[in-house]
């Protein structure tokens, strides 16, 4: 597989500005106009906020247009990376997430917190860890000049194992929270943030591959006319997150905080193990740099849209999942900078690591 280059506009290269931006001006909007983010939360359908899964479908849909799983055959070549991606993603992030959210909610943090508050901190903690990230991986991929084919097919890989694992997996690892968890729910919101996006791109990407000759350039052009609405998507989706939270964030800092120590925690753990798995592995930079950040980065988007549907606006596990976006881009841009760092360390051609 050839990298192939893909040059990053003035909005990924300023990403963490705008979105501190987004997140402030939805604190402010809410504290400011709090009866028309109250108006926008009672749009539900089915427990299902309308706004955020309109927000997430503009947001996902351009990345997911961007998939091809034809791509996958392609991966005998090269199988180590995926199956770090997938043994971090799928097995040890979940795992670790929880054990971290009852290690420090009902344990070092419990005399700071009432039990059903801790409860659904945790619950919004385990939503953040088994939701693989989608959307920003590309960004991610980007940032340290990754093999972006590669990168598509971890996210191709990815997307298809969520489809089926994510709600099974949030239903056996809820459980830990004592909270009642509606099977009906979990699969409702897959359908409505996975299964639906997902089938969206992959009809507009074959509808615009067989409508033209000049295939990779139809394609291309049409993503590139896309992205500007991606990222209206995501910046107004995290106004709209922080503008639901806006008395929350203002009133609980300390809480925040609280929440904030364990993803941190978690970020850095899993980057490190996954990094220096891919390192002792000798795979390629270009290769083991996305591995390790697409196991680190979260679909921030899909856990809090989860967690409104299951438990509510305001409740302790979408206060979690909000937490959980303030927390990811900075520490996933110090993450970027620190493997662009140590580079050298790394075979530089993808050669080295076929077996």
């Amino acid at each position: 597989m050839t990298q192939s280059s893909s040059p990053l506009g003035i909005f990924e290269r300023r990403l963490s500005l705008w979105v501190a931006l987004a997140m402030t001006g939805g604190v402010g909007a809410g504290v400011w106009v709090p009866a028309f983010f109250a108006q926008l939360a009672r749009l539900e359908y089915f427990g299902v906020n309308l706004v955020v899964a309109i927000l997430i479908w503009v947001m996902i849909w351009p990345m997911m247009i961007q998939i091809d799983f034809a791509s996958i055959r392609g991966v005998g070549q090269k199988p180590k990376a995926l199956f770090l991606t997938l043994v971090i993603n799928w097995l040890i992030k979940p795992l670790s997430m929880a054990a971290l959210g009852l290690l420090f909610f009902e344990g070092l943090f419990a005399d700071l917190v009432t039990p059903r508050a801790a409860s659904e901190y945790i619950a919004g903690m385990i939503l953040l860890g088994i939701a693989p990230c989608t959307a920003m991986v590309f960004v991610w991929s980007q940032l340290v000049n990754g093999d972006a084919n590669y990168t598509l097919v971890q996210v191709s890989v990815n997307d298809l194992v969520m489809v089926v694992a994510f709600a099974p997996l949030a239903t056996l690892l809820l459980g830990v929270t004592d909270l009642i968890v509606p099977w009906e729910t979990l699969v409702l919101s897959v359908v409505l943030y996975v299964v639906i996006p997902l089938l969206a791109g992959l009809a507009t990407r074959r509808l615009l591959l067989h409508s033209t000759t000049k295939q990779s350039a139809s394609l291309a052009a049409f993503s590139a006319r896309l992205k500007p609405f991606s990222i209206a998507g995501l910046l107004l989706m995290v106004v709209l997150l922080f503008g639901f939270q806006a008395e929350n964030l203002r009133d609980q800092p300390e809480v925040m905080a609280l929440i904030a120590v364990p993803l941190i925690i978690q970020s850095i753990g899993v980057f490190a193990l996954a990094y220096g798995w891919g390192y002792l592995w000798r795979l390629p930079f270009d290769t083991a740099a996305p591995a390790a950040l697409i196991g680190t980065s979260n679909f921030f988007e899909l856990a809090v849209a989860v967690a409104i549907s299951l438990f509510g606006l305001h409740s302790g596990a979408a206060l979690a999942t909000v937490v959980g976006v303030l927390v990811e881009v900075p520490v996933m841009l110090a993450l970027v900078a620190v493997a662009n760092r140590t580079r050298g360390h790394f075979p530089h051609t993808a050669c080295t690591a076929k077996k």
